[in-house]
């Protein structure tokens, strides 16, 4: 294997953690749980980084590395649902919002043709604080009792941010795509 490939190896192997993180989860075991999705965030830095400072970046790894990241960060919110940690509204409303964007996506792929996403900063904004949110349940579950009002104020800032970036995703891909297809005729 050439080096060149290591970032795209590690994305491969995040990708593969996504598994016993969901055992982990659904087991309670949520230290280790906590543990596994810290070497996973670790990993992810760690490919971005190598694929910069030398300049292996490469098409496949542009596709993996948000596959892996919405693998995980998936695999995370349905085990946190699972045991019970995290309510079914707010996995309903995440899950809602990635499947209106892949929806949306692939409409764009079969009417105009290649779709090369744009994460918006909302966008940007929306997965760090879903990953703040898992982060917070897990330590809370694992390490240290957080105060009940800190975690329903980011569950529902979260929640606020999942559907306006949701929205935010409609609305401007909507109007690219309402714009392109009224531009042909």
């Amino acid at each position: 294997m050439k080096l060149r490939w290591l970032p795209n190896a590690i994305t491969i192997s995040r990708m593969v953690m996504a598994l016993p993180l969901l055992w982990l989860l659904m087991i309670d075991d949520y230290r280790s749980a906590l543990w596994l999705a810290l070497v996973a965030g670790l990993s992810d830095a760690l490919d971005g980084f190598i694929a910069k400072t030398f300049d292996w970046r490469s098409a496949l790894g542009g596709i993996l590395d948000p596959i892996a990241d919405k693998l995980l960060l998936s695999v995370c919110f349905f085990g946190l649902w699972w045991s019970l940690h995290l309510p079914t509204w707010l996995v309903a409303l995440v899950f809602a919002r990635d499947l209106v964007i892949v929806v949306g996506a692939l409409a764009w792929w079969r009417l105009m043709g290649t779709f090369k996403p744009a994460p918006s900063l909302l966008s940007k904004m929306n997965t760090t604080l879903q990953i703040g949110l898992v982060a917070v349940v897990l330590a809370h579950l694992a390490l240290w009792r957080v105060p009940l009002v800190f975690l329903q104020s980011l569950l529902l800032a979260t929640a606020l941010l999942t559907l306006l970036s949701g929205l935010d995703y409609v609305i401007r891909y909507g109007s690219r795509a309402w714009r392109a297809l009224g531009s042909r005729q």
